[in-house]
């Protein structure tokens, strides 16, 4: 991503943008995301560099199989759910990011899914709910 983002996300109001349309108002939150995105990123690697050395690393999965595995965790069906849910948002930001900083993400998903203090209310309209 380069400066042209910043660029983009910081560029003057001309006169066709002070009521701006619905695809410029996408665009710019886009880029917005795609900045914050980037700076956790660089932050994350800033604090936890990359070893030089050659370590074991961990057996292979794939996403279906996590989905799988944090939904038969979860203690509540509404729980299983979001694991779906979880495991498909990390999945679609995953290659923008390092595989440690996915590996974090991977756990904090997890810890919440099986804290049993965390009891999610199910809201009308959600999960097929009435």
């Amino acid at each position: 991503m380069g400066d042209w983002l910043r660029e983009l996300a910081d560029a003057r109001v001309t006169m066709a943008d002070l009521e701006p349309d619905r695809g410029t108002t996408s665009r710019r939150a886009a880029v917005g995301q795609a900045m914050r995105v980037r700076d956790e990123v660089q932050a994350f690697e800033r604090r936890w560099p990359t070893p030089q050395n050659s370590e074991p690393v961990v057996p292979g999965f794939t996403w279906t199989q996590l989905e799988r595995q944090l939904a038969d965790l979860a203690d509540t069906p509404l729980k299983a759910n979001m694991a779906r849910e979880l495991v498909s948002a990390t999945r679609k930001m995953s290659r923008f990011k390092p595989p440690e900083m996915v590996l974090r993400e991977i756990l904090c998903l997890t810890w919440a899914l099986l804290d049993e203090g965390f009891q999610p209310d199910l809201e009308p309209g959600l999960a097929g709910a009435p």
